[in-house]
């Protein structure tokens, strides 16, 4: 995984909600679960492909952006066999653009034949020009791409964008999305041992359930009887609502359902216009189908 940064942030997090805790050496390049059989190598995004590749890391969680950029490279050599992507992991999202001065800026991707553009992903950057049709070079750099315009190095950048604010400062606009990413899970080519493979499934366990339960709430309310498929019907993404008999009502029964989609105040309005009261919206802090 990623030594530091924003992705190094997301990953920590996934795994502390994954209930791991890591302890890590003085150097800061190696830490070790303590819950599971998982040794963890802490290096620069970039090298995160070429060491789940080679085996040297069973699995690895770096950008989409990282990895398409250095399997489209591998690309080139089919003979070497490519890590493959196990999960997406829905954070440290950002967007690949191309972007050109304000004074030529244009939406029209075309606008970019023949011109030379800088970035630190070539690769990406070339395969989206050539499925637009669009003739145009580029100069590789591996940072601080968007001052290439201003030094006359390139005419424009493709770089990642999260709120424009760089590219508005050295007078650049983005135009088109080249790519759009998130932290993925990779996985190494070939098939694990059974160890592995037991502490892979049960990391996978994790964080799958961690994932699902981003979004999920748990809802409880009561209810009118004779109102409970329409409110049934307002819960979103609710699957079979457990329908519990009130102590002492016979018109009022109490509703509990997982809503695995977001919850908003207008569905909360809803439900009480069809009756529904005392409700309530609780975080799922983890979850297991």
């Amino acid at each position: 995984m990623q030594k530091s940064g924003r992705l190094a942030d997301g990953t920590f997090e996934l795994l502390k909600k994954c209930g791991l805790s890591i302890s890590r050496a003085k150097d800061n390049l190696y830490g070790r679960a303590r819950e599971l059989p998982i040794d963890i190598l802490l290096v620069r995004d970039d090298d995160i492909p070429s060491l789940v590749d080679d085996g040297v890391c069973d699995i690895g969680i770096v950008g989409e952006n990282v990895f398409e950029e250095h399997r489209l490279e591998r690309s080139e050599t089919p003979e070497t066999a490519v890590a493959s992507m196990t999960a997406r992991l829905g954070f440290a999202r950002c967007r690949l653009m191309l972007a050109a001065p304000k004074s030529w800026a244009s939406d029209d991707v075309a606008s970019y034949a023949g011109k030379r553009i800088a970035t630190s992903y070539p690769a990406l950057t070339k395969a989206f020009l050539s499925r637009a049709g669009v003739a145009a070079s580029t100069a590789e750099m591996t940072g601080s791409v968007e001052i290439a315009p201003k030094l006359k190095i390139a005419d424009a950048v493709c770089d990642i964008v999260s709120t424009g604010a760089t590219l508005e400062a050295h007078g650049l606009a983005p135009t088109a999305t080249v790519f759009e990413s998130e932290a993925i899970l990779i996985k190494r080519p070939g098939a694990l041992n059974a160890g592995e493979e037991a502490a892979f499934q049960s990391l996978m366990t994790r964080v799958n359930g961690v994932i699902a339960s981003r979004n999920a709430k748990y809802v409880m309310l009561n209810a009118p009887r004779d109102a409970v498929d329409a409110i049934v019907e307002l819960l979103p993404g609710a699957e079979a609502p457990t329908v519990l008999e009130l102590a002492g009502r016979d018109d009022v029964v109490a509703i509990h359902a997982v809503c695995v989609e977001e919850v908003f105040w207008s569905t909360l309005e809803d439900l009480k216009r069809f009756g529904a009261t005392a409700i309530l919206v609780a975080p799922i802090e983890k979850m297991m189908a």
